[in-house]
């Protein structure tokens, strides 16, 4: 099994973990479906520190609901630079114990990656950022371009989106 997972953060200090399950990478729909809210979540850093309030509201998710996928895609980069400087899904890679693969799915340009983590998805001109940790980058761009979907970003993708956001039924 496969988790795509995002989260979203309300404005009153909690956020919303939510994840869908896949097997095959061209699925329109998930398996399963798998939401948490975490009451208390820490504010965003300022002053261009790295953001990983994010990272404890996977875990709680993937405790709460037993989950242990072979490869898990998020809504963020899994390195910042060519030179790996450790983003959110490489902390969650170390998180794991290094035994669940991470693929990072950016819709935003990164300063400082090269052209090679670009993947153009279909007729669209602006390309996503993909990064990963545990699995080989070309594999990692062959599987986001084949996710079902034939905009720029994969249905299941924009489908865990809402689901953390709360605008979509579980």
């Amino acid at each position: 099994m496969k988790l795509a997972i995002d989260v979203h953060h309300h404005s009153a200090g909690g956020a919303t973990a939510a994840a869908v399950a896949f097997e095959a990478w061209d699925a329109f729909e998930p398996l399963r479906s798998f939401s948490t809210r975490i009451a208390h979540v820490e504010p965003a850093p300022r002053g261009g520190q790295l953001n990983l309030r994010d990272l404890p509201c996977m875990l709680q998710l993937l405790r709460e609901h037993a989950l242990a996928p072979e490869l898990i895609v998020i809504n963020g980069a899994v390195h910042l630079d060519a030179q790996e400087t450790p983003g959110l899904g490489q902390h969650l890679f170390h998180a794991l114990g290094g035994q669940i693969a991470i693929v990072g799915v950016c819709k935003t340009a990164l300063p400082g990656l090269p052209a090679q983590f670009e993947l153009i998805r279909e007729e669209e001109t602006r390309p996503l950022i993909i990064s990963c940790a545990g699995i080989d980058l070309g594999a990692a761009k062959a599987r986001v371009r084949g996710m079902h979907g034939k905009r720029r970003v994969p249905t299941l993708m924009k489908l865990v989106a809402r689901l953390a956001k709360g605008t979509a039924a579980a």
